[in-house]
């Protein structure tokens, strides 16, 4: 297995994913530290700001899983990407990359071989014939448990696919789930709209300090559970000595950091009363089975647009208000309400500094009390950071 400082991929050109691959790590931790003090510096206060320690990533083997492109012929598959969109031939095999799991490199010859079986083609955009298009894998960190989803034009494999699957879950972990994914679009989309299981389970469970946590299609979950786990245990233990009684978990997707928060808060015999919101269907399903395996009281999770929600919800403000919106942050009109909100404490996790600390222009009636850097994105410019705020 090649070093991933000498990765050839990147090297030949092929794949440039990990923008920052040939820079020292520790270089990579200094530079994202910078820009990030950079773009809070307008907030910080003198003996009120704390600037907590940076939470750095495994360097190799981190995500949890992977998205290929499956090119080449039924008989000889390739999984990777496509150098170029308009070049069926120019695809490049990623099963060696070193960000997957080691788990994954036993895996993918189980999955050419599945392919050959199932006479699943692989899709040639330039002809628009073929049936497979991509194969999207996700793994649980808690028991090894796969998700593997074969996006394919229709339905017309089905038949040789389900013939097949005995032989392939034989070979996977105990309690994984397949599901065909139809994207019938002859477009660069990831997914479509249907999804058939062709196993009875359709979630697999991961685990984070104790709080359960169920990954389903079509549903966000984090790529980088070593440093997922630290970014929801590190929002529990800012808040669990908190007076909070009520809380808003926006944005919530499978509900990591409200689950974390109510757990604690309830364990040491405080009534909290939470609400999680998120545009998701499938996110809330799983939030809402997480609530129910810890046996949360007072614990719903509503399938809404959070802006929405927020700004059309009436009676007593929460004391806590957790935030942990896509790139484009919570925006201007939702960052006006909570400022007037009254809330107590307003902790915002971003996966993009700039559209918080743009947010944190609205946010004139709370002060920064503290942050800190996650690497959840090792190798490119990306990080999450997560912050505490307190009304004035």
């Amino acid at each position: 297995m090649p070093n991933l400082a000498n990765c050839s991929h990147f090297k030949r050109g092929d794949c440039t994913s990990c923008q920052w691959l040939e820079k020292p790590y520790q270089s990579q931790l200094a530079d994202k530290e910078a820009d990030l003090k950079r773009l809070i510096s307008p907030f910080i206060l003198q003996n009120k700001t704390e600037i907590l320690p940076l939470v750095a990533s495994p360097i190799s083997h981190f995500r949890n899983k992977a998205k290929m492109v499956v090119l080449g012929s039924v008989e000889r598959p390739i999984l990777g990407i496509l150098k170029d969109q308009h070049d069926p031939q120019s695809g490049v095999d990623l099963t060696d990359c070193l960000l997957y799991p080691a788990s994954f490199y036993s895996l993918f010859p189980i999955l050419k071989d599945f392919i050959g079986r199932a006479g699943l083609v692989p899709y040639n955009i330039k002809k628009k014939k073929g049936e497979l298009k991509y194969i999207l894998i996700t793994e649980s960190q808690y028991n090894q448990s796969l998700m593997l989803r074969f996006v394919v034009r229709s339905e017309s494999k089905r038949a040789l696919v389900e013939r097949e699957l005995p032989h392939l879950l034989e070979k996977l972990p105990p309690n994984s789930v397949v599901s065909l994914n139809i994207q019938p679009q002859h477009a660069a989309v990831l997914e479509g709209e249907t999804e058939i299981f062709l196993t009875e389970r359709k979630v697999i469970e991961e685990n984070f300090n104790s709080v359960p946590l169920f990954i389903r299609p079509q549903g966000f979950f984090q790529t980088n559970p070593t440093v997922a786990s630290q970014l929801y245990l590190t929002a529990q233990q800012w808040v669990e000595n908190l007076p909070i009684k009520k809380c808003w978990d926006l944005f919530c997707g499978v509900g990591g950091f409200g689950l974390h928060c109510t757990k604690a808060l309830q364990k040491k015999g405080i009534d909290v009363e939470l609400t999680g919101i998120e545009i998701s269907a499938s996110a809330i399903e799983s939030a809402t089975k997480s609530a129910a395996t810890l046996a949360l009281e007072r614990v719903r999770f509503i399938s809404l647009d959070s802006a929405k929600f927020a700004l059309n919800e009436n009676g007593t403000p929460p004391d806590l208000v957790i935030v942990n919106p896509p790139r484009r942050g919570i925006g201007q009109s939702l960052a006006e309400f909570l400022n007037n909100l009254g809330s107590t404490y307003l902790i915002y996790s971003s996966c993009n500094a700039q559209s918080m600390a743009k947010d944190f222009e609205s946010l004139t009636h709370y002060e920064l009390c503290k942050v800190q850097l996650f690497d959840m994105f090792a190798h490119t410019s990306h990080y999450e950071t997560l912050t505490l705020l307190i009304k004035k």
